[in-house]
């Protein structure tokens, strides 16, 4: 374990050689394996799991009950609700071992997952998607996509801020939260000028 300055609840376990950022707090029950990778200002809620070789980027925010398994990359600022599900391998069986076979599963930065979703092994979820509470994803999201249902489907467009954007005739929505002006074109969301 790196010495920096982070918090970790007397109930948590933190092995030795995990690399822990500055200002992150490890809650009551969580377990971190040595060779995770996190970033600062992280938050780990209850009951949290982090494998080996996952890696989480700055101020990702993870739920009670989440466990994150080997494959998982998460950039800055992702948050993950509550019980939230992930996995790595798409075939699993008991008396078969497929450690070999593990599928990487990558959410860029600003990704939200609602609470009890779950994210199968091997997608890709774009910058600052919106997995709504519930869903199921087998397949990529992206960018400022709101996805739901089972399996998740898209439903609209979401903005940095995670307001729902509604697209006018010309293709501009503006987020009400911090103004900001989206352009859809051909099926993907840009922000213009200003935006993140």
């Amino acid at each position: 374990m790196t010495t920096t300055t982070f918090y970790t609840h007397p109930t948590a376990i933190v092995d030795e050689g995990a690399q822990i950022g500055a200002g992150t707090k490890i809650w009551h029950f969580c377990h971190v394996m040595s060779e995770a990778s996190i970033g600062g200002g992280c938050s780990l809620g209850q009951n949290v799991f982090i494998a080996n070789k996952v890696r989480l980027g700055k101020n990702v925010k993870i739920q009670n009950n989440v466990s994150l398994y080997e494959g998982v990359i998460c950039e800055d600022d992702v948050f993950i609700g509550p019980s939230a599900v992930f996995t790595n391998v798409i075939n699993p069986r008991s008396g078969v071992e497929r450690k070999h076979a593990y599928r990487p599963t990558y959410l860029e930065r600003g990704v939200s997952v609602g609470a009890n979703a779950t994210i199968v092994c091997g997608v890709r979820l774009g910058a600052y998607a919106f997995v709504g509470a519930g869903s199921v994803v087998t397949k990529d999201v992206a960018p400022y996509a709101l996805v739901v249902g089972n399996p998740a489907r898209p439903r609209g467009w979401m903005s940095a801020q995670g307001c729902k954007l509604i697209f006018a005739e010309n293709g501009l929505a503006t987020c009400p939260e911090s103004g900001v002006v989206y352009r859809l074109l051909e099926g993907a969301v840009q922000p213009l000028s200003g935006g993140v």
